[in-house]
């Protein structure tokens, strides 16, 4: 359970620095942006957990043909996905959302070998 909260915080760290970096690709439009960056770093971490694993396997002789590379736009998809669902997190278009995905992947990924 302390590891998902602190993989939540991280991602919430990332979601900030990406609004604080790129405003005209991704904007928080919340009176109280802490909160809704924590509700959409959940959701995020649910649709990681149970779509992305669907849509990598549905995508999976795509993703073998272009060497895993795939793998990036899937985490667009789910990024965007999650800003739809959210609502307060509004990302501006494809390239934004990949950007997103992007940013908090590597977050994520050295917030967990941080954590572990």
């Amino acid at each position: 359970m302390r590891r998902f909260v602190l993989r939540v915080l991280a991602t919430a760290v990332a979601v900030l620095l990406l609004n604080d970096a790129a405003p005209n690709l991704f904007s928080i439009n919340s009176a109280e942006p802490l909160v809704t960056v924590l509700v959409f770093a959940v959701i995020l971490g649910v649709l990681n957990a149970f779509l992305r694993p669907i849509l990598l396997l549905l995508t999976l002789p795509l993703n073998l043909l272009t060497l895993g590379l795939f793998t990036l736009v899937v985490n667009a998809i789910v990024f965007w996905f999650a800003s739809l669902i959210q609502g307060g997190v509004q990302v501006a278009d494809f390239g934004a959302a990949f950007l997103g995905a992007l940013l908090v992947s590597v977050v994520s990924f050295v917030a967990s070998r941080v954590i572990t």
